[in-house]
């Protein structure tokens, strides 16, 4: 039986019929909770993904693999066991898709380069074995920029990413497979990495919640990196409560917020991070941070350390140039040397930029960010969390190279190793998302969760879904 033969004879699950909420907008809690109750089965909802990924691939291109017979044999499996009272965990029977760079056991990781075409790994990734133990279902691999080294999801070997809210815009990288999939409804929840951003961009310009953990907080093993230093792994959903359920499953364990909402103090940043924006984005972020303010404590200005810029990265701090370049360089190196034409000539031009950096000013930079994170305590005496704008502005036309600034605003709290969440606040007149960003100590997971999941309560802009 062919792929087209084999979607079309899956079964159509009648919640729709019964929901006022189509089946592929219902939040990963909701889909959840209609299995647990048994209004819903893992067969249903595994083939009513598939059928919607076989209809809109075609035009988002947001996976590079579909797993659909092995999504539909587990979810066979994931029902019988609910025949025998047996549920898995907080996932049972759940579609869930991955950024193309966690190792999957029996499914080709391929990092969206023709380096890893064929690269097909023995083991799971920690964090996607925790996913499946939890019962969830992966309906396939997410496209993304090539090996993670950009930020519009154009530079993948196999074809550039589409914005699920207007053709022909970027949807953010570099986890925008995982970005797009979500917003159109394509899967539940994904995982995303972020080295500078590549949750929390994409989060922001399609529309979605995308959580960046505390640093070292969710384990990196079976994850192809881009800089050891900086790379966080973490969920991105349609709501923040979804972001709880997935980040629980992963490990990470997520108790009460240090302060009570109402006592929590909202720092805002305007110094450089409010600089620079469109006048859309700008307006919905301030709106946002108003409603923020009524919810908790209040908010108020601070003012954050002034990193230096880097050289080579304009508008990025100058010691996460060094070290992203240097990790970057020294995993590809080899593969460098021995195939260059095998990269995006984008991709491989940024590599090589890690070749002048020395051994010295690769250590002191580490020593230096070390310290950083030492102190991030010192950002923290004047509130309890900061809220800024996720960027300057909405998606951008796919090949408009807008600039680095699309990360001045995320890539400091990788260096600090911070916690930081990227929430819908608002669209611009032309109907694109705009993110509101909130960052907290280091540990601080919960309060910065709470914090977005409040705002999120008092407003509707996470229940708007594209029309497709």
């Amino acid at each position: 039986m062919d792929r087209r033969s084999f979607l079309a004879s899956l079964p159509t699950a009648p919640w729709a019929a019964a929901s006022s909420t189509a089946l592929h907008w219902l939040s990963l809690k909701e889909a959840a909770e209609g299995i647990r109750r048994g209004r819903l089965s893992p067969v249903e909802l595994v083939g009513a993904t598939l059928q919607r990924i076989e209809r809109l691939q075609p035009q988002l291109n947001a996976f590079i693999t579909v797993t659909a017979e092995a999504a539909l044999g587990r979810a066979r499996e994931l029902e019988e066991e609910l025949r025998r009272l047996r549920r898995r965990g907080p996932l049972h029977g759940i579609p869930i898709a991955l950024k193309d760079l966690y190792d999957t056991a029996g499914v080709r990781t391929t990092a969206a380069s023709a380096h890893f075409a064929d690269r097909v790994p023995q083991a799971d990734a920690a964090v996607v074995a925790r996913l499946l133990e939890a019962g969830a279902v992966l309906v396939g691999k997410l496209n993304m920029d090539e090996f993670a080294y950009s930020f519009t999801s154009e530079t993948s070997h196999y074809g550039p990413v589409q914005n699920p809210w207007k053709a022909g815009y970027s949807p953010g990288g570099s986890s925008g497979g995982s970005g797009a999939a979500v917003a159109a409804g394509l899967c539940y929840g994904s995982l995303g990495s972020d080295t500078g951003g590549s949750i929390r961009l994409p989060a922001a310009l399609c529309g979605i919640a995308g959580f960046k953990p505390t640093f070292g907080a969710l384990p990196g093993d079976g994850i192809v990196p881009l800089a050891w230093s900086l790379d966080h792994p973490g969920p991105m959903c349609r709501t923040v409560g979804d972001l709880r359920l997935m980040l629980g499953a992963m490990g990470l364990k997520l108790g009460p917020a240090a302060r009570p909402l109402k006592s929590l103090r909202v720092g805002i940043p305007r110094a450089i991070y409010f600089e620079g924006l469109e006048a859309e984005t700008a307006a919905a972020v301030e709106e946002a941070i108003r409603l923020l303010g009524r919810l908790t404590a209040g908010a108020r200005e601070v003012r954050l350390p002034r990193l230096e810029l880097s050289p080579a990265l304009d508008s990025l701090p100058a010691l996460y140039g060094t070290i992203i370049t240097a990790e970057a360089y020294a995993f590809h190196e080899e593969r460098l040397a021995r195939r260059p034409e095998l990269y995006h000539p984008a991709t491989r031009e940024t590599i090589k930029l890690g070749a002048s950096v020395s051994t010295p000013a690769y250590i002191r930079a580490r020593r230096e960010m070390e310290a950083l994170r030492r102190a991030t305590h010192a950002l923290f005496t004047e509130a309890d969390l900061v809220a800024l704008p996720a960027a300057p502005g909405p998606a951008f036309p796919l090949g408009s190279k807008p600039g680095l600034v699309y990360l001045r605003n995320l890539a400091p709290w990788n260096l600090y190793g911070l916690p930081a969440v990227s929430i819908p606040c608002g669209f611009t007149r032309d109907g694109l998302p705009v993110g509101l960003q909130l960052v907290g100590p280091s540990g601080g997971d919960s309060t910065v969760l709470e914090a977005a999941e409040a705002y999120e309560r008092a407003t509707s802009w996470h229940a708007r879904h594209p029309a497709l």
